[in-house]
């Protein structure tokens, strides 16, 4: 039934709606043009198979139909799927999922990496911290067995020096233990030669020339000869847990050569450890009443110690420092200046009747041979470890030998320790170990107490938290209502 025009130019009820509620489609006869192109399209079942030619399809044309192509409604405009839901809702909806589903798993990835990253930071430190705890080991044993078969060694062979110089001559396999190394681990190996020259540029950029050889070697050869040789005359004089004990004291003399010659940082704590280990020199030196074998025994312990110190700040300032392979390339080194221009000095005490020995069968060499390697094997750990692991843990296992030393001489019944001697070796140690602090062991300090505080306080508050929780559960059971006050 045809409804007629209304005096305003709205035809029917549907066209009045539309311009009451202001549709941005509508205009003047919409309902009439939208019911005629609807009932001249064909409309097609899903799944069956429509015309596609012109005659198919027949639509009425007006002035209008471009406006009614440009303002009709967007629901009008997209195709409808079987199910009736719209393509472009559904598009809207698979790009927000597509963006939802690439976020979160840029966030697990993010996730995974972040774990990936602590798993592998904790592996890494619990290896430093097995390998530490073994090179304590090794190193502490390696030091206290060369110290005790230097004691029996003395009962048969008492000529120090030539053990010295017989037990340097064996830093000249550390650079082949180093090399024997790079080969069994090393991916991209490399020739001796070509390693040898890589590893010599710790004497500069040239390499190793015979002016270095002579300038950098000759000082630190005999440092090294001087050090060594002190303290097998200590231990000719003293037991070993007191030589070691003394021997201790090298790391307060570092810090105070190294305060007046490299200007290094000055700490308090540093000063009161040089204080301590120079009062328990003292202390070892009244143990047995000052008599003479005692007070010399103590003076070769702490020049042992004092040049020992004197070797590393002077390696310090002229060399820097060095890698394993560097250092390998230089004990190596100093073996053999030792073998090629020391080796006078043991045929001058031989034929001077200072050092010797008669006939040549009796010189212990199995002994000789387990000082001079349990020697090598220190050495070899010292710079091991610094790669391997922390190095305040090689200082700890060096520290260690002084209890282990203590143990074998109990054992051995050598040994008796008096209250003078045992404060003595405790002050020493102690002093030794305030060496080992860092520079910022004060603000450490005082960010682990604060973090101490903290914690206790959120405990505490979480503590609270639950025992009110507790409360209010308990009092609603029993039928009871806590109110707060005001």
């Amino acid at each position: 039934m045809d409804v007629k025009a209304a005096p305003n130019g709205v035809a029917t009820i549907e066209d009045r709606i539309l311009r009451i509620t202001g549709y941005y489609g509508y205009y003047p006869g919409y309902s009439s043009q939208r019911s005629a192109s609807r009932s001249s399209v064909t409309r097609c079942k899903p799944g069956a198979n429509c015309p596609i030619t012109r005659s198919g399809i027949s639509r009425q044309l007006s002035p209008l139909s471009v406006a009614e192509d440009s303002a009709a409604p967007i629901l009008e405009l997209q195709s409808r799927s079987p199910s009736g839901i719209c393509r472009h809702s559904r598009v809207e909806r698979q790009i927000r999922s597509g963006e939802e589903g690439t976020q979160s798993h840029t966030e697990n990835n993010s996730q995974e990496n972040q774990a990936q990253t602590r798993c592998q930071s904790c592996t890494s430190t619990f290896l430093k911290v097995v390998w530490g705890f073994l090179i304590i080991l090794s190193v502490s044993s390696s030091w206290v067995g060369t110290t005790q078969i230097v004691k029996i060694t003395y009962k048969n062979f008492d000529y120090p020096f030539f053990m010295t110089w017989f037990s340097t001559n064996w830093n000249i396999m550390f650079f082949p233990v180093y090399y024997s190394g790079h080969l069994a681990t090393a991916q991209e190996k490399q020739s001796p030669i070509k390693k040898f020259r890589e590893c010599s540029r710790i004497f500069g950029e040239d390499g190793l020339t015979l002016k270095l050889f002579l300038k950098r070697t000759a000082p630190f050869s005999i440092l090294w000869t001087l050090t060594n040789y002190l303290y097998l005359l200590a231990l000719k004089k003293l037991t070993a847990t007191d030589v070691s004990a003394l021997f201790c004291c090298n790391k307060a003399f570092v810090f105070l050569l190294s305060w007046i010659v490299l200007k290094d940082r000055f700490m308090g704590v540093r000063i009161v450890a040089a204080i301590m280990a120079i009062t328990g020199i003292v202390m070892m030196a009244y143990a047995d009443g000052f008599h003479g074998d005692s007070i010399i025994g103590v003076a070769y312990a702490v020049g042992s110690a004092s040049t020992s110190a004197l070797y590393k700040v002077l390696f310090k300032m002229f060399l820097g420092s060095a890698n394993f392979g560097e250092a390998a390339h230089f004990v190596s080194t100093l073996g053999f200046f030792n073998l090629i221009f020391i080796s006078f000095t043991p045929i001058i005490l031989y034929f001077t009747k200072v050092e010797y020995w008669s006939p040549f069968s009796a010189v212990p060499w199995g002994y000789l041979c387990g000082v001079a390697g349990l020697w090598l094997a220190f050495n070899i750990l010292v710079n091991v470890g610094v790669v391997l692991t922390y190095p305040i843990l090689i200082s700890i296992g060096t520290v260690l030998s002084v209890p282990g030393n203590a143990a074998v001489d109990l054992l051995k019944h050598e040994v008796i320790f008096s209250v003078v001697r045992l404060g003595a070796t405790i002050i020493i140690c102690t002093g030794f170990l305030l060496m080992l602090l860092p520079e910022e062991w004060d603000e450490i300090t005082l960010r682990f107490i604060n973090s101490l505080k903290e914690k206790k306080s959120e405990d505490h508050a979480e503590d609270i938290t639950d025992s009110s929780v507790h409360t209010r559960s308990r009092s609603r059971a029993n039928g009871t209502v806590s109110i707060p006050l005001a």
